[in-house]
């Protein structure tokens, strides 16, 4: 029987690897790992992974999810959720927003970090006017003490 095509265009996993900028071997990954929120359909013949649209914006969630620090078994629950359908909604909001706080506290301290880091450029550059290095096709001085001497 005649494979049905679909209007819905089909991706390999090296393509699927190029759009959402994951390795093939993470893709592989998080199949394995069971991170699908639904099922990869493989080619009969060749056995090779044929990947929809959903599946990109699916691990492009993924990917952000772990771009902010999820732990992967938070990922795989917050996925079998999903699996069980929508009654399963109220906990997977209230996942998504502690992982959104967790999210905000080290923001906060990475702004800390920076307002530290700022703090201490604006200390040197208040010391050493000459001490300021130019980016680009401008002359760098390098005579600065705290960066080092030519």
């Amino acid at each position: 029987m005649e494979k049905q095509q679909s209007m819905e265009k089909e991706f390999t996993i090296q393509q699927m690897a190029q759009v959402t900028g994951l390795s093939a071997h993470t893709l592989r990954y998080y199949e394995r790992a069971g991170l699908m929120s639904q099922h990869v359909e493989r080619d009969e013949a060749n056995g090779y992974r044929s990947y929809g649209q959903e599946h990109v914006l699916w691990f492009k969630f993924i990917k952000r999810l772990r771009a902010t620090g999820m732990p992967i078994r938070d990922i795989q629950h917050y996925t079998e959720l999903l699996r069980q359908g929508e009654q399963t909604m109220p906990e997977r909001l209230q996942l998504l927003k502690h992982h959104q706080s967790r999210v905000e506290e080290h923001l906060k301290e990475v702004e800390h970090h920076l307002e530290a880091i700022t703090a201490k450029i604006a200390y040197y550059e208040q010391q050493s006017p000459s001490c300021t290095l130019r980016s680009g096709e401008e002359e760098k001085q390098t005579r600065c003490p705290y960066v080092g001497k030519r």
